[in-house]
């Protein structure tokens, strides 16, 4: 008599990119009643002690209490600033003039690392806690889709019976899942090392003024000091290396200016802006030291960079920004335009001190090496080596299309 054999059930493996935050505590136990699946979380260290955000240990453990059968929690603060932070800022990237691309530029990295843990863990899909309303759905998926193209996604916001953070909150009452929001609190918080971000619930209306009480990381104006903070950024090829002459790793760099430009006010907007998706999104800002590394990068550049080539590169940052934000990070355009950025920064090397006071970031001064300013040339002193009267035959040159274009229409 042969003996009989079964097959045993493997369940389907799902890494879900766990934040700790109210949609996806939520949705370890989701997944697991909806797919009968083996749910691995991961969550990624990108400075999320900026703020007031959980411990990550404290995450890991509520994921793992939740049902995840285990769950990664990775350091990626270095190399979040340093490859990703430095490259944009090195672009001078602004979405519509007033977005530094806090959340953004987070995303494609958390997204690349779970794949690279669904792989270490064959598998076969891939979960995140992005709304179908938003732009993280795009970032995420896309950069999934450009590291593993036959990867299974699951977005349970596309397809759960929730319609709203509201019922999530009752669902994780329901079932005792402890979440960081509750009904009286109802907006959405994302942090990283390079900002904190604020939307939904009571900042839906763009007429309401930001309560106080929300920001975590800047003094208002009003109440930040007296006596103003004078601070010298060194540059090198583009990328900030020391706070007033000490060398930092960048992300030490970056969280140092976080609280010395915090403790000044300096860094909040609110924005009004237009998602990828079609609508418009109204965000509340904390990007202290990214605004003065903004600013100070620019600066450097007024003296280093040749005008043509800044130009140039300016007519490109709209649409590099646009790349950011609407989630192409990994796309071979972005790629492209990086490598001539990068090029664009060979001699953006020097000093830059800047002014910080009552939520104001001045730069009042700036000095290279290779700086190309000559006040031999500049001065409105008497000089030797400008003549003057060059300039008449310049200015006739490049007004004859001007007189032609007149005598025309006459």
């Amino acid at each position: 008599m042969t003996k009989k054999t079964y097959k045993t059930h493997k369940k389907m493996k799902v890494v879900l990119a766990y934040s700790g935050g109210l949609d996806t505590s939520i949705m370890v136990r989701w997944l697991i009643e909806k797919y009968d699946c083996e749910v691995i979380g991961f969550c990624a260290d990108l400075g999320q002690g900026l703020g007031k955000a959980e411990d990550l240990g404290a995450i890991k453990a509520k994921a793992l209490k939740t049902g995840a059968s285990k769950c990664y929690v990775a350091d990626l603060k270095e190399e979040f600033v340093r490859d990703y932070v430095f490259p944009m800022l090195r672009g001078n990237a602004i979405y519509e003039g007033t977005y530094l691309l806090g959340t953004s530029i987070a995303r494609p990295l958390i997204a690349k690392k779970q794949i690279e843990i669904a792989q270490k863990e064959k598998a076969q899909a891939v979960a995140h806690g992005a709304t179908g309303k938003g732009n993280d759905q795009v970032r995420f998926e896309l950069t999934y889709y450009a590291h593993q193209p036959d990867i299974k996604v699951i977005a349970p916001w596309k397809t759960w019976e929730f319609k709203s953070r509201t019922d999530l909150i009752q669902y994780a009452d329901l079932h005792k899942i402890p979440v960081p929001a509750s009904k009286s609190k109802p907006y959405s918080s994302d942090v990283n090392l390079f900002h904190i971000s604020y939307e939904g619930g009571i900042l839906e209306d763009p007429w309401a003024e930001p309560p106080e009480e929300i920001f975590q990381i800047t003094k208002s104006p009003e109440n930040a000091p007296n006596k103003p903070r004078y601070l010298e950024i060194t540059y090198e090829k583009g990328n900030p290396v020391a706070l007033d002459g000490k060398k930092l790793s960048p992300a030490k760099l970056l969280d140092q200016l976080n609280h010395i430009a915090g403790d000044h006010g300096v860094g909040r907007e609110d924005i009004v802006e237009n998602r990828y998706v079609g609508m418009k999104s109204r965000g509340v800002y904390e990007t202290p030291g990214g605004t003065v590394l903004q600013k100070a990068h620019r600066a450097l550049e007024t003296i280093t960079m040749d005008r043509e080539v800044m130009h140039l590169r300016d007519s490109l940052i709209p649409r590099y920004a646009e790349m950011i934000y609407y989630g192409y990070w990994f796309a071979p355009e972005r790629e492209m335009l990086q490598t001539m950025i990068d090029h664009s920064q060979e001699f953006v090397t020097g000093v830059v001190r800047v002014k910080l006071y009552k939520g104001n970031c001045h730069i009042v001064g700036r000095k290279s090496s290779y700086s190309l300013f000559s006040e031999a040339y500049a001065t409105f002193e008497t000089d030797t080596v400008y003549n003057q009267q060059d300039a008449e035959g310049f200015i006739r040159l490049n007004a004859l299309r001007l007189k032609l274009r007149k005598l025309t229409q006459k």
